[in-house]
């Protein structure tokens, strides 16, 4: 689920980034990604993207999702008692963004090292150690990609089946620099399984506790699309937004002046009262559901087709394979801000 989070103006990026990051790796990371950049370069950037998130693109991947599903589904079934997050919801985005840019399925657990320490650095609070292990992630995910990449480029052959890397490799010298290249290839991998995994672990957690839900959606399948929008309304898997204001501006009563910066809590609005009925009612059925957990506008989720096949064939065949999923233990939650984080939910499964 690529959610693109900041949006200051290009100008003003650089100077909240650079207070806080200095002259850091992770400062040329969080200026540099399309998920950070404004017009022109988003533009140019996002429309190489859009190349390989068609909705035909996107179809076709179902086949190679389900292989994957299902492939866990025979795990869960032999252990019957396991960990969700590391056996499930963190290995279905990975093994599909690394399937996607071509990258080993055996290397995900160090882009999930990686990923935390970078995305980790966009927390409110950074700390000198913060600091450090985020840019020793960018440095050291650099490096890997630039292998990668070479490698890549020297075997022709293996492009054909990596669409988007090579559209991204293809656009490199023309209409994307090698410092651009990498760091879209970081973008994608770190937001591709970061916020697909809370949106998986979070719905499963969500249908255990409302069981009337979970019955339902193994009744009528048909109500999987709402579902998915509810799971995204009610758990937001990013949890702050962050503007800043550049003209003095009145919201509601209150004058925002000019330079503040300005603290959005997407789980907030994905609650009001004057938007959706009877809030904090987790109901799969809700229609319309104008949640903003994909964002609005140019910055809206790339890869929210991608997020919502993942979401939809998980859900069914975990539905459909299983009269029961309860919780073993209390899911642990990770000490986040921005992200919503189950560190790790243990489950049981029974089959019908």
């Amino acid at each position: 689920m690529f959610i693109e989070i900041l949006e200051f103006g290009a100008l003003t990026k650089k100077t909240e980034f650079g207070a806080k990051f200095g002259s850091s790796p992770l400062f040329e990371h969080h200026t540099t990604s399309v998920v950070f950049v404004d017009p022109p370069d988003h533009t140019r950037i996002r429309k190489i993207f859009q190349q390989a998130f068609t909705p035909k693109a996107i179809l076709g991947l179902e086949k190679d999702i389900a292989k994957l599903v299902d492939s866990y589904l025979v795990m869960m079934q032999e252990k019957k008692t396991f960990d969700f997050v590391s056996d499930f919801s963190f290995r279905l985005p990975v093994d599909v963004v690394c399937s996607v840019l071509g990258i080993p399925s055996e290397d995900r657990n160090l882009i999930r090292d990686w990923a935390h320490k970078i995305l980790g650095a966009l927390e409110p609070k950074l700390t000198p150690k913060q600091l450090d292990e985020g840019s020793a992630a960018v440095l050291n995910f650099k490096q890997y990609l630039k292998d990668q990449i070479n490698f890549r480029k020297t075997h022709k052959d293996i492009n054909k089946s990596n669409e988007i890397l090579s559209l991204l490799i293809e656009a490199e010298g023309l209409e994307l620099s090698e410092t651009e290249l990498l760091h879209q290839c970081i973008f994608m991998l770190n937001a591709g399984h970061e916020t697909s995994t809370n949106m998986l672990s979070h719905g499963l957690n969500e249908l255990i506790n409302h069981r009337d839900q979970y019955r339902l959606l193994q009744k009528e399948p048909e109500r999987i699309d709402t579902a998915i929008d509810e799971i995204l309304r009610f758990q937001p898997p990013i949890q702050i937004n962050n503007r800043r204001c550049l003209e003095t501006t009145m919201l509601g009563d209150v004058t925002i002046q000019k330079g503040t910066p300005v603290h959005m809590i997407i789980a907030g609005a994905n609650r009001d009262p004057l938007q959706f009925f009877e809030p904090e009612t987790f109901d799969i059925s809700r229609s319309p559901n104008r949640h903003l957990s994909f964002g609005l506008g140019i910055h809206i989720c790339a890869g929210i087709n991608l997020a919502r096949l993942e979401a939809k064939v998980a859900f069914l065949r975990l539905m459909l394979s299983f009269k029961d999923i309860n919780l073993s233990k209390k899911p642990k939650i990770a000490n986040r801000i921005r992200f919503r984080e189950i560190k790790e939910m243990q489950v049981e499964v029974s089959s019908f």
